[in-house]
């Protein structure tokens, strides 16, 4: 596998394809290439000249790091590919006195083997947050 951590050559429509079948979602190729490039870190790998998976960290460089949009191509899942990505990133941002992770609700297990822990006061507002709330993402409590 090949890892790339700059987006010079990134086939930005490849990227969003590799979020839909994750399944992650629509996410449009413009709006791909502004999140990544606007991140500190970013992370792609590729095998055989296939995305295999991608992440990235939104970081200030001292107080933050975010790490999101972590996505494995289905042919590439269960392999550990997910778990070396987000490894990846945690180290690229070691730095920073606090690494946040935003998990999809029922991988938060996976998460926690890796060494996040649950927050208890994250808040959040969501474009759609009708949408949010159906799918768990937040709570009126």
């Amino acid at each position: 596998m090949d890892w790339v951590f700059e987006q010079e050559n990134m086939d930005w429509a490849a990227l969003s394809h590799l979020y839909k079948i994750a399944p992650l979602g629509d996410k449009h190729p413009d709006d791909l290439k502004t999140a990544f490039t606007n991140s500190m870190f970013t992370c792609f790998v590729f095998d055989g000249g296939i995305l295999a998976g991608a992440g990235r960290a939104l970081a200030d460089g001292i107080d933050c790091s975010y790490i999101c949009d972590v996505a494995i191509h289905p042919d590439f899942q269960g392999q550990g590919l997910g778990k070396a990505i987000i490894g990846k990133l945690r180290d690229l941002s070691a730095g920073h006195k606090k690494i946040i992770l935003y998990a999809v609700p029922g991988k938060e297990g996976f998460y926690k083997k890796l060494g996040f822990k649950r927050m208890s006061t994250a808040m959040a507002i969501f474009k759609d947050q009708e949408r949010a709330l159906a799918a768990g993402l937040v709570n009126d409590a």
